[in-house]
């Protein structure tokens, strides 16, 4: 099935992914115009008409942040989804789409962590991210917008697992 199957009526369908390094701490990414502990999240973005959800995500990671060498570490099974806030309604994505239903995926970056390119992103795409950083995945739900916090606190019961030093250097 594909994300755009299997999405909410009125949610656009999305990836996101959490990307673990060897220490077990995630990348997030600091939207372009935003500075201090503003604007922070993983990477994630749409699903094409008839693409798969993973391969969407691997797209997605790649196009964000540069990274291709990854293994796959699991996913949330159901599809997360938040709301705009009433404020934006109108105005992100023309109006089409109320909020994001999201398929979640975790990977670890099994490349050296210099394949991280956030200012000139492959494939020619346009950067998103003017910053990032490995952060604790605990730590994450503080530094997200508002209306995407339940999402991401799912995503720290779901990924605690993950994020384990120990875990991290058994696979």
């Amino acid at each position: 099935m594909t994300g755009v199957e299997a999405a909410q009526e009125g949610y656009r369908p999305c990836v996101g992914i959490a990307l673990f390094n060897r220490e077990g701490k995630v990348f997030i990414g600091q939207r372009i115009g935003f500075s201090g502990d503003e604007g922070w999240q993983m990477p994630q973005g749409g699903i094409d008409e008839g693409e798969a959800p993973l391969a969407a995500a691997l797209r997605e990671l790649r196009e964000e942040t540069s990274v291709a060498s990854v293994t796959l570490l699991g996913e949330v099974a159901e599809w997360l989804a938040y709301d705009l806030p009433a404020d934006a309604l109108g105005s992100s994505w023309n109006g089409r789409w109320r909020g994001q239903t999201q398929k979640w995926f975790a990977f670890r970056l099994t490349g050296d962590e210099a394949e991280i390119d956030i200012a000139s992103p492959a494939g020619g795409h346009k950067a998103e991210f003017g910053a990032w950083r490995w952060a604790e995945l605990a730590e994450v739900p503080a530094l997200i917008v508002p209306f995407k916090r339940g999402v991401y606190q799912t995503l720290v019961k779901q990924f605690a697992g993950f994020s384990k030093r120990a875990y991290c250097h058994a696979t």
